[in-house]
């Protein structure tokens, strides 16, 4: 019995294992991250990207009847927080700074102009057409100009990052900045520009082809 004890005494317990596993791999990060950064082996720990992208495919085509007569590009600094109740940031809560910038364009359909929305005068020197009012494009965001200025995440977001598909995703801080370029479009007068350039691109050409009075007016 004294011998058994001896030699189960002697036995390394599970702890150690495991704790032992945890300094090798530890052991090993640092190495790899060392040799690294030495002349020569830094290619040895590199990445190397390869694009196996298969081709596009056509899903539609439709013809465009619209009049881009305007576009606006805004930027807007996104600074989006989420906080977990009854507990502190620093075990879970997110927060993210983020710098959108897409573009809005202005359109005028001229699609939706029927024969009683154009009247020419007998001797044809005299126009008068009848236009619905511009509208707003959806935003699009230019991701060569966005990008996060800054990501704090708690610990427990750290580690779901770990196991997700798509860690640090931006899904939610880009959808907001596009909300906010939508609705600074609205209020910046780029509707308004893009009826007065339809109404000069009109004159222009109504008047190159012998038209000398054009008038143009918008409406439902």
């Amino acid at each position: 019995m004294t011998t058994t004890r001896a030699h189960a005494s002697r036995r390394p317990r599970g702890w150690a294992w495991a704790a032992g596993a945890v300094v090798l791999v530890l052991a090993l990060l640092a190495a790899g991250l060392g040799l690294s950064a030495l002349p020569g082996l830094r290619d040895v720990f590199g990445t190397e990207t390869r694009d196996r992208t298969g081709p596009a495919l056509l899903e539609s085509i439709q013809d465009l009847s619209r009049y881009e007569a305007a576009s606006g590009t805004f930027q807007v600094v996104v600074d989006l927080e989420k906080d977990a109740r009854f507990l502190p940031d620093a075990v879970r809560g997110t927060r993210t700074l983020y710098v959108g910038a897409g573009s809005v364009d202005a359109y005028v359909d001229l699609g939706k102009v029927g024969a009683d929305d154009v009247q020419v005068d007998e001797d044809r020197t005299s126009a008068t057409l009848h236009l619905p009012h511009a509208a707003l494009g959806k935003p699009a965001l230019d991701p060569d100009r966005s990008y996060a200025v800054s990501k704090q995440r708690g610990l427990l977001d750290r580690l779901g990052d770990l196991f997700s598909d798509n860690p640090n995703g931006e899904q939610a801080v880009q959808q907001l900045a596009v909300r906010h370029i939508a609705d600074a479009a609205k209020e910046s007068g780029l509707t308004a520009r893009a009826e007065r350039n339809t109404t000069d691109m009109l004159q222009g050409l109504l008047h190159s082809l012998g038209f000398s009075r054009v008038r143009v007016t918008y409406g439902p």
